[in-house]
């Protein structure tokens, strides 16, 4: 399929007038439409392709919705699904047992109140801990990786969800094992609900599972007997694993059947490595939709776009009107092809250059020889024009809501006057990655906050990088503004630079090569004590690399 590099790709024709749209967001030229169109062209032809329905939240097996009331005894285990059709592939999971039923990484329902009384009985030879991963709970069970539960041992986490309405997820979290184990299966979801929740499902007539859609987007390599292949070299170990098969709720090529209708589709980046540009796409042009919530909850207005990135850990909240779609043809969820950055040394670079030689440069004044970063197939290139899934469309009853203009009170970004605490994102010259130039030590807390605090921190990314999902532990947290951003970037974002998922509260926020993006952080919490948490790389073999440090907060 045709690629194109960052110099020859616009790529965006932006917002499309409706209230709430993204300001600066420039219109393509007529070259760049042009080059559009052929590539959509090339994602809707794959899309046809598609014959597998796509695996949906169902009342019991991988998937299964389950209310918080009885997610009481979790097994983690080794068994067996069908991920490829008519393969068994070997599998780590999540396993429940409620009222005669068996849940694999069921998907929780909760409302925002409701207290977490769950048990987790280790089966596996290996040690592992549950994260929650974007609730803000105390550090003993925020399984931060500091302890963990070791064979045969169990944990019982116990803590009030008192986070916003949204959709968290939950994958392990032990350092050494984390890539690995979140590869092989463990990661589910969690659905945190409150009155504006229920207000928009009830304003927008939506049901989980039928018009809204879950969708973890992930990539997988698999060999010839169906068995998930996870074998990074040292260069794909320090560049992060991208698989070359693309699966949708581990379905791979799916579709899926719904109405001219608003759909909700609230979609995780559940990859260890891959960055995804997001699209709806329709006869050769993106389809304009809403961005209505991100990694912490509903956005306060919804946001016209039609397309952004999504990063590895990050969450996006869209509906989308197929009433605006064609009835006569399929809408294809794709990834538009951008460069990845990786390693580059310069913004103007394309997209395939995979494998550069060296870091000089790295990590504001470290300099030294990198591993190449290289793909684990040539199928599985990052920043390729690719379709995730293939949405086909069919009659429905009459339908006549319209998105609200207000979704939710969103609380203002805490202000702070003192200088930003700068967080250096870079590398040791030595295979791994570092924040401030030192790499991870669980034994030593990098730093500490006051209870109460309310700081801003400056999260700066060396030019000759790699792009970093930095993910916080504990607390969501504001964008306040990004600078430095590369051209991909800057042509999706509006006042301030910032994206569209930049709008929301958000646990992960991703940093560009060149890119300084300083965020507001709160560090009020209602719990006894100090406080242990981390601060990492989403992309998982950057976090195993050195990438994350500890921090305290205190009493």
């Amino acid at each position: 399929m045709t690629t194109f590099t960052r110099r020859h790709f616009l790529g965006s024709i932006g917002a499309l007038g409706a209230a709430g749209s993204v300001p600066g967001v420039l219109a393509a030229s007529p070259g760049a439409a042009g080059a559009m169109t052929a590539e959509i062209a090339g994602i809707e032809k794959e899309a046809a392709g598609f014959t597998n329905p796509l695996r949906l939240p169902g009342s019991s097996g991988l998937f299964g919705v389950l209310p918080v009331s009885e997610f009481r005894e979790v097994q983690v285990v080794r068994t067996e699904i069908e991920v490829l059709p008519g393969r068994r592939t070997p599998f780590l999971a999540y396993a429940v047992e409620s009222g005669g039923k068996t849940f694999l990484n069921p998907a929780i329902l909760a409302r925002r109140g409701d207290d977490m009384r769950v048990r987790m009985t280790n089966r596996i030879d290996e040690p592992t801990v549950i994260h929650w991963h974007g609730l803000s709970v105390d550090s003993r069970n925020d399984g931060n990786g500091l302890s963990v539960v070791l064979p045969g041992r169990s944990m019982d986490y116990n803590f009030t969800l008192r986070d916003r309405s949204s959709m968290y997820w939950y994958h392990p979290h032990a350092h050494g094992f984390i890539p690995q184990q979140a590869y092989h299966g463990l990661a589910s979801l969690l659905f945190v609900e409150d009155d504006d929740e229920v207000a928009l499902r009830k304003e927008l007539d939506l049901a989980l599972g039928e018009t809204e859609i879950p969708l973890v987007l992930q990539d997988r390599e698999f060999d010839a007997q169906g068995r998930l292949r996870y074998a990074p070299t040292t260069a794909q170990s320090f560049g992060g694993w991208l698989g070359d098969r693309l699966l949708v709720n581990l379905t791979e090529r799916p579709f899926i059947q719904v109405g001219r209708r608003i759909v909700r589709f609230r979609v995780l980046n559940g990859s260890n490595a891959r960055n995804y540009r997001l699209a709806f796409v329709q006869g050769g042009r993106p389809l304009g939709f809403f961005l209505a919530g991100t990694d912490g909850g509903l956005l306060a207005q919804p946001l016209r776009i039609d397309q952004t990135f999504i990063a590895p850990g990050q969450r996006l909240d869209v509906l989308v009107d197929l009433r605006e779609a064609d009835p006569a043809l399929p809408v294809t969820l794709a990834s538009l092809t951008f460069d990845p950055m990786h390693n580059e040394g310069g913004h103007d670079q394309g997209h395939a250059n995979h494998a550069a030689p060296t870091m000089a440069g790295m990590g504001h004044g470290q300099q030294g020889v990198a591993p190449a970063v290289e793909p684990s197939h040539a199928m599985g290139m990052e920043g390729d024009a690719r379709a995730l899934m293939r949405i086909d469309l069919k009659q429905s009853a009459r339908y006549e809501r319209r998105v609200p203009a207000v979704l939710s009170s969103l609380p203002a970004a805490p202000a702070n006057a003192n200088p930003p605490r700068r967080m250096q994102l870079g590398h040791n010259g030595t295979g791994n990655w570092t924040i401030n130039g030192q790499i991870f030590d669980p034994k030593v807390a990098a730093l500490s906050v006051q209870r109460g605090a309310r700081e801003n921190w400056l999260i700066e990314n060396a030019e000759r990088s790699m792009p970093h999902p930095m993910h916080l532990h504990g607390f969501l947290f504001r964008v306040i503004e990004r600078l430095g951003s590369p051209t991909p970037v800057r042509e999706l974002a509006g006042a301030r630079g910032l994206l569209p998922q930049d709008q929301g509260l958000i646990d992960t926020v991703h940093v560009w090569p060149g890119e300084s993006v300083r965020i507001a952080i709160d560090f009020t919490h209602p719990n006894v004590g100090d406080q242990d948490y981390v601060f990492h790389c989403h992309t998982l073999e950057h976090a195993e690399a050195g990438m994350m440090l500890r921090y305290t907060v205190k009493a």
